[in-house]
């Protein structure tokens, strides 16, 4: 693996840990404060799926073979909530660039858009890590959860007294992952028929 690719992917995890997490809590809280039932709904939905996200953090702690599979199925998902909804986007449409709220809300959907198109495409190009992520060409993707590794072993071991160790890691991304399976096809069974796209944001009243 070269260096620009290396580099390449560095900076991919930097920007998703600013797209995929720290924008989308800045424009949650925003949301409330201007009480934006639209916005608040896509970003509630959208936490509640970039959960496998997490989970997919976890299965790489673990060096669980397929975790970058998950980490590319869990942004693909993140980028499917935020369009999905045909009644959020609707109402979007009757705001002007004026309303900062949902004019930053658009920018950011369409930069999350890119930075999981980007990811998906560096790990295409890395594809062999697809189901051998622990070997040695492929470490530069495990650097990132490695990091998350140190900082939540500390934790665990200051709140515990206990060792987090790379087994725990993997063995609670798995159960996470058949929990959060199971809830996403509940969803599509269930809700998914009854409501179709539309996230009943207003079913209380519009802003």
């Amino acid at each position: 693996m070269n260096v620009f690719n290396q580099l390449s992917i560095w900076l991919s995890f930097q920007l998703s840990i600013i797209f995929l997490i720290g924008i989308p809590v800045i424009l949650f809280f925003w949301s409330i404060k201007k009480r934006n039932k639209a916005v608040n709904k896509l970003l509630s939905i959208y936490w509640k799926i970039s959960l496998l996200f997490f989970i997919s953090l976890l299965l790489l702690i673990g060096n669980y073979s397929y975790g970058l599979v998950i980490t590319n199925i869990s942004t693909i998902l993140m980028t499917i909530s935020v369009w999905f909804w045909n009644d959020i986007n609707d109402e979007f449409k009757e705001y002007d660039f004026s309303y900062y709220l949902i004019t930053m809300t658009k920018i950011w959907r369409w930069s999350l858009t890119f930075i999981s198109l980007n990811f998906l495409i560096l790990s295409l190009q890395n594809f062999s890590c697809f189901s051998f992520i622990n070997s040695a060409e492929c470490a530069i993707w495990l650097q990132p959860s490695s990091n998350l590794y140190i900082i939540i072993k500390n934790l665990f071991n200051f709140f515990f007294g206990a060792n987090f160790t790379q087994p725990i890691a993997k063995f609670l991304g798995l159960f996470s992952l058949l929990i959060y399976t199971l809830g996403l096809i509940q969803w599509s069974i269930i809700k998914l028929p009854k409501n179709g796209r539309n996230s009943c944001f207003s079913e209380y009243g519009r802003n």
